[in-house]
Parts: structure tokens; C-alpha cells; sequence
């Protein structure tokens, strides 16, 4: 078993989902977009899982919902630290 191959943070996938969503990899060069992620995932706990279907199957609708708006959350916060940091 490989750990960096079988494991890995649910909310990688959720920060990121949403971050297409905003269409910001668009928008923004891959530094930004790197840095984004790394700021929002520091706010998020960790959600370890090996299989996306296990997170699918057995996390409770409204687990699900609170997830994403604290990925929501975190990225807008990300956003706002970024753009402050880039207008001083």
C-alpha cells in the first residue's frame, strides 16, 4: 500500500469542486489557485477516506451540506486574505 495513492482529504476534492465553480483556474494563475487551496484546506479538518463512494454512502445529507458550506467558507476567506495581500 501506497499512502499517497490510497489515502486521501475529502475536502481536497470539495475546495476544489467549488473553486471550478467560481471558475477561478480561469481567472487566476496556478500560484494563486495553489495558494488558495492550501489556505482553505488549513481551515478545514481533515476527512481521510480511501474511496470517494465511501464518503458518498455514508455521510448523512446534511453532513454533507455542512461541509460544504464550511469549504465555501474557507475559500471565501482564502479569497479575501489573497486579494488583500495582493492590494498592499
Amino acid at each position: 500500500m501506497k499512502l499517497d495513492d490510497d489515502i486521501h482529504n475529502y475536502y481536497e476534492h470539495l475546495v476544489l469542486e467549488h473553486i471550478t465553480e467560481l471558475k477561478l483556474p480561469l481567472a487566476s494563475d496556478e500560484d494563486y489557485v495553489a495558494d488558495l487551496c492550501c489556505l482553505a484546506l488549513n481551515q478545514l479538518p481533515p476527512r481521510y477516506i480511501r474511496y470517494e463512494v465511501d464518503m458518498s454512502f455514508y455521510l448523512a445529507q446534511s453532513e454533507r451540506q455542512q461541509m460544504e458550506m464550511n469549504t465555501q467558507d474557507a475559500v471565501n476567506k482564502a479569497i479575501q486574505f489573497l486579494d488583500k495581500k495582493d492590494n498592499k
